[in-house]
């Protein structure tokens, strides 16, 4: 049986302390508190469909708003990602995922290239959802993609229920991630031409 992989990120500031610890090769469990009620609902559903074991705690400076937190938990899950991905042999690499959510319909890519880059196309959003500022989902998840090393797109193609918009992309680029991290056994090396991702 291969040994699953994991990865830990720390990252403390005067603004956050952040601790993750990611498991690729899981069942969907997880443990989120992050201070941010509808954040935490976010990161479950990602681990959750994308059968990521996930662990996460943040205390962050919520008196001033979310953006601190939000950011720098992203931070530390790009961090842990790329740990648990390690030399990425193997890999399948690309990964992508529809998921609707009664109105919504989120389309996610997601390519492991070691060339951060983030596309976001979103319809427009409430401002708010609960104490979560809709407006930060973007820096989420340029913070994962930055630190993990990843090229994302992530499309809401429709959708007029903030929370079921929001809810489609953390599912979609969780099931993504799922399949672009997947492991087969008919990779030798890594997936690319050059030898390296």
């Amino acid at each position: 049986m291969k040994r699953k992989r994991s990865g830990h990120a720390e990252r403390k500031t005067k603004e956050t302390a952040v601790s993750v610890d990611w498991c690729l090769d899981g069942s969907g469990t997880y443990e989120i508190q992050t201070g941010i009620g509808f954040f935490d609902h976010m990161l479950s559903l990602l681990a959750r469909h994308g059968l990521f074991d996930l662990k996460v705690s943040c205390q962050g400076d919520l008196e001033v708003d979310s953006h601190h937190t939000v950011e720098d938990v992203g931070i530390c899950m790009g961090e842990a990602l790329d740990k648990a991905l390690g030399s990425k042999t193997g890999i399948e690499r690309y990964g992508l995922s529809y998921v609707p959510m009664d109105d919504a319909l989120a389309r996610v890519v997601v390519d492991i290239s070691g060339r951060p880059h983030i596309v976001f196309g979103s319809a427009e959003l409430l401002p708010r959802v609960g104490e979560y500022d809709t407006e930060v989902t973007e820096e989420f998840f340029k913070s994962v993609a930055e630190h993990g090393k990843l090229n994302v797109h992530l499309d809401l193609i429709r959708g007029s229920n903030t929370h079921h918009c929001l809810e489609a992309l953390f599912k979609a680029f969780g099931k993504a991630l799922d399949r672009a991290t997947a492991r087969s056994e008919r990779i030798e090396g890594v997936m690319s031409t050059k030898g390296t991702l």
